[in-house]
């Protein structure tokens, strides 16, 4: 019998199947174009009613101190513009790197929202909730949109796109990045055209900021070319601001083949596993249509 005061819920990961720097605002915000996909693969996120109104984290990213931990701030900010007066314990089990632009952090605070919501019995409709995730940062409206999208702005104007079934082989080298570095760095193109469309080819577009990626991380580059030699038709790529690399595929034998011909391929299972010297870290995981709590929040 599950517990009406306790939830445990998935964080999936996302990857940029393109995206392209379109311009700089004067607030020093890029402006985006990018196509967004949630996959099977995920953080587990953890939240249980209190009974006072404290939220207080029992396990999270290491290295990451509780103020500064998205998901914390996910659930203060919920308190403070509802006016809640409960409290949650939040632990969450990581799964997914950090620094490897697949949205870790900012899908943990996407399901604390949305988790929340119910868990609180808020009735928060999604573009309510999109509206406050935005706070957090620029990833997060879209784990909270909850579709394969478009994205705008500087993330947070999204569109819904379709996508045919893929598969995804994912390799995370063992290095952090900073997206911060990544979009500051002078050689970044800044200009990209907008594609004006919403139905995109398979392989289409590119990712403006893997050439600042690998000039500076050579293990990028060799991930890459890596992944392109044993799947020289799969697009391989690197997914937001690095560090992983990912290839697509019209099935789940593919990818695994494609995973299996990495040199000394390991599974990545745990928080920030990037695989021993001589290693290659990865998975291989599905696109999903719709996050798993899509209805944890109302149209």
């Amino acid at each position: 019998m599950s517990d009406p005061h306790a939830l445990v819920l998935p964080a999936p990961a996302k990857l940029n199947l393109f995206l392209h720097v379109t311009g700089q605002r004067p607030d020093g915000y890029h402006t985006l174009e990018s196509l967004l996909v949630l996959i099977e693969r995920g953080d587990v996120v953890s939240l249980s009613l209190r009974d006072d109104a404290d939220v207080v984290r029992l396990r999270g990213a290491a290295g990451v101190l509780a103020e500064d931990d998205l998901a914390v701030r996910a659930a203060r900010l919920l308190q403070r513009s509802c006016g809640v007066a409960k409290g949650v314990t939040i632990a969450v089990d990581k799964r997914l790197v950090i620094g490897g632009g697949i949205g870790g952090g900012s899908s943990d605070a996407a399901t604390v929202l949305l988790g929340l919501n119910r868990l609180w019995r808020l009735g928060l409709s999604r573009q309510e909730l999109m509206r406050l995730a935005l706070e957090l940062g620029a990833d997060v409206p879209f784990f909270v949109f909850g579709e394969t999208a478009r994205a705008n702005g500087i993330g947070e104007m999204l569109e819904a796109v379709s996508l045919p079934q893929t598969w995804f082989a994912v390799l995370s080298p063992p290095i952090v990045v900073s997206t911060r570095a990544m979009f500051e760095a002078l050689e970044l193109t800044r200009h990209s055209q907008s594609a004006k469309m919403a139905v995109f080819s398979e392989g289409y577009g590119r990712n403006d900021l893997q050439a600042v990626a690998v000039a500076r991380f050579p293990e990028i580059a060799g991930f890459l070319a890596a992944l392109s030699r044993v799947a020289p038709a799969s697009g391989a790529r690197m997914t937001g601001s690095g560090a992983c690399v990912f290839a697509a595929f019209a099935s789940e034998y593919a990818a695994q083949e494609a995973l299996s011909r990495m040199p000394r391929v390991t599974e990545s299972t745990g928080g920030n596993i990037g695989g021993n010297a001589g290693e290659t870290a990865g998975f291989v995981a599905r696109a999903l249509n719709r996050h798993p709590l899509w209805s944890f929040a109302s149209r």
